[in-house]
C-alpha cells in the first residue's frame, strides 16, 4: 500500500480514500479556488481530508485526529511528517473554507450505483424518504447570531440548533441531496430546496409535516410519485371510489389516490391498533392498497440514517464549529464521510444481490474505516488492470462477514431508554423499558368515506 508524496502524505482516509480519491479533492480546490500558492506543512488537499477524517473521529479534537492520519506512516522510506499546532490547524481550515466541503458532496451525493440491489426499488421506482432533524452546534456568539437555542421564553435553553433536511434513497441510506440552516425555517420552506434532485423514476415517502399542498403539487411536478401520511379529519373529497376502498381525490390541482387503513400490531401480550390515512399518485387500481400501505413503513430508513449520523458518529455529541461558516464546513464534511461509508457498503452488497442491504452493519463499517485510516492501509491499491481492481475491499469483507440477521417482525414500546433522574425511571406512565416482542401486523382497509 502507497500513501501521497512529501507533505501531501497525510492526506488520506485509509480504504475510504479510493472513494474520496487525490484527484477528486484536488478538482474541487481547483473549482473553488481554494488549492495553495505553494506548498506548505498543511496543503490544501491534506486540510480536506483532515476535516473528512473528523468525521470518522468525532469525540476528538483536530489535534488528536491529526495524530491519527500520520500513525501509520512513520518508518515509510524515512518520511517526515509535520506536527502542526492547534492553531495552524485551525488557521488552515479557515483558509479552506466552505466551498470545497460543498463541492465535495455534490460530486458523492446520490443512491449509490447499486440500484439493483434487493431492497431498493418498488415496482421499478427508487424509493426514497425526505425529512428532518436537529443538530447541536457550540453556544458561542457567532453561532447565535444565526442559530438560535431550543425551548421557549427568556431566550431559550441548551444549545444553538441547526436544521438538516435530506432526502435518503432508503434501501441503501445514502443520501441524495441534503440542505441546512436555521432552526427557524421549517421543514416545509426547506424542502423546496430539494426539489432538484427529485425525477421521474423516484417515489418519495414523507410524514404528515409535508403533506402541504402547495410542496406536494411541486414534488409532484418533478415527474417523481409520492406517498404522503395526512391527517385523519383532513377533508379530501371523494371524486371517484375504486373497488378495493380507496379513492380518487384531489389537493389542489393535485390527483390524488386516497387510503385509510387501521394498522394492528399484535404480540402476546395483546394488540395496539392505529389508523393512518395516505395520499398517494399512485391511481392505477391494480396496485393493491395494502401493499402500499406496507412500503410507507420504508420511511423510517431514513430515520436510521439520522441515527447512524447523530448516535453512531457524533455519539449524541454537539458540532465542534464556533463559527457559523466552520458549522457548514463541519456538516458537509460529516456528509461527505457519511456519503462515503455508506457507498463502499453498497458495494459490497453489489456482489451479493441476496443480501438485503439493511444487513450490512453501519457500525462495523466505521469501525473498520477508523482502523485502516490509522494504519494508512488500502490508501493507493494497485490500479493495473491486468491484475483487476478490488471493488470490495477489506472494509466491504468485514461488513459481509459480520452481516447482521434478516430483520424480524419485531415490536419494542418507544420509551426513554436511559432515564435522566432515578424518578423518571420508576414512575408507571407508560415509559417503563419493556423487551422486544415478535409481532404480527394486519393492515384493515377502510371503505372511502362518504
Amino acid at each position: 500500500m502507497r500513501v501521497a508524496a512529501g507533505a501531501f502524505a497525510p492526506g488520506h482516509l485509509g480504504e475510504l480514500t479510493r472513494i474520496v480519491p487525490f484527484e477528486m479533492v484536488d478538482a474541487v480546490l481547483d473549482e473553488t479556488g481554494a488549492r495553495q500558492q505553494r506548498i506548505r506543512d498543511l496543503p490544501s488537499r491534506v486540510v480536506v481530508y483532515l476535516l473528512l477524517a473528523a468525521g470518522l473521529f468525532a469525540d476528538l479534537g483536530y489535534g488528536q485526529v491529526w495524530a491519527r492520519m500520520i500513525a501509520g506512516l512513520g518508518g515509510r522510506g524515512g518520511l517526515s511528517v509535520a506536527v502542526p499546532t492547534a492553531g495552524a490547524l485551525a488557521q488552515a481550515r479557515r483558509r479552506i473554507g466552505v466551498a470545497p466541503l460543498r463541492a465535495l458532496f455534490e460530486l458523492l451525493r446520490g443512491p449509490a450505483a447499486g440500484l439493483s440491489v434487493k431492497g431498493v426499488r418498488w415496482r421499478g421506482r427508487l424509493v426514497c424518504a425526505i425529512d428532518g432533524t436537529i443538530l447541536g452546534c457550540p453556544d458561542t456568539p457567532a453561532n447565535l447570531a444565526i442559530y438560535h437555542r431550543g425551548g421557549g421564553g427568556n431566550g431559550g435553553t441548551g444549545y444553538p440548533l441547526v436544521r438538516v433536511l435530506a432526502l435518503v434513497a432508503c434501501g441503501t441510506r445514502t443520501i441524495i441531496d441534503a440542505v441546512f440552516g436555521t432552526d427557524r425555517i421549517g421543514e416545509t420552506r426547506y424542502g423546496y430546496d430539494l426539489l432538484a434532485a427529485l425525477h421521474r423514476g423516484m417515489i418519495v415517502l414523507a410524514d404528515r409535516n409535508f403533506a402541504a399542498r402547495d410542496l406536494l403539487v411541486a414534488i409532484a411536478d418533478t415527474g417523481a410519485d409520492l406517498l404522503v401520511r395526512v391527517k385523519i379529519g383532513r377533508h379530501l373529497p371523494v371524486c371517484r371510489r375504486l373497488r378495493d376502498h380507496s379513492y380518487l381525490s384531489r389537493i389542489g390541482r393535485l390527483e390524488v389516490r386516497v387510503i385509510t387503513a387501521t394498522i394492528t400490531v399484535s404480540t402476546d401480550t395483546g394488540h395496539r391498533s392505529q389508523v393512518y390515512r395516505l395520499i398517494t399518485t399512485i391511481l392505477d387500481p391494480a396496485c393493491p392498497p395494502q401493499d402500499i400501505v406496507a412500503l410507507y413503513h420504508q420511511r423510517w430508513e431514513i430515520e436510521t440514517a439520522y441515527f447512524e449520523l447523530k448516535s453512531t458518529i457524533l455519539g449524541g455529541r454537539v458540532l465542534r464549529a464556533r463559527t457559523p461558516c466552520g458549522v457548514a464546513q463541519e456538516i458537509y464534511a460529516l456528509l461527505v464521510t457519511y456519503q462515503a461509508l455508506r457507498i463502499a457498503i453498497s458495494d459490497a452488497v453489489l456482489t451479493r444481490p441476496d443480501v438485503d442491504p439493511d444487513r450490512a452493519s453501519f457500525s462495523i463499517a466505521l469501525h473498520v474505516a477508523r482502523d485502516q485510516l490509522i494504519t494508512a492501509m488500502g490508501v493507493l491499491t494497485d490500479t493495473n488492470p491486468n491484475t483487476g481492481i478490488d471493488l470490495v475491499g477489506e472494509l466491504g469483507r468485514r461488513v459481509l462477514d459480520h452481516l447482521m440477521p434478516a430483520r424480524r417482525s419485531r415490536t419494542n414500546p418507544r420509551v426513554v431508554k436511559r432515564a435522566i433522574s432515578v424518578y423518571a425511571a420508576n414512575t408507571a406512565r407508560g415509559r417503563i423499558r419493556a423487551p422486544s416482542r415478535p409481532a404480527a401486523i394486519t393492515i384493515d382497509i377502510h371503505s372511502a368515506s362518504p
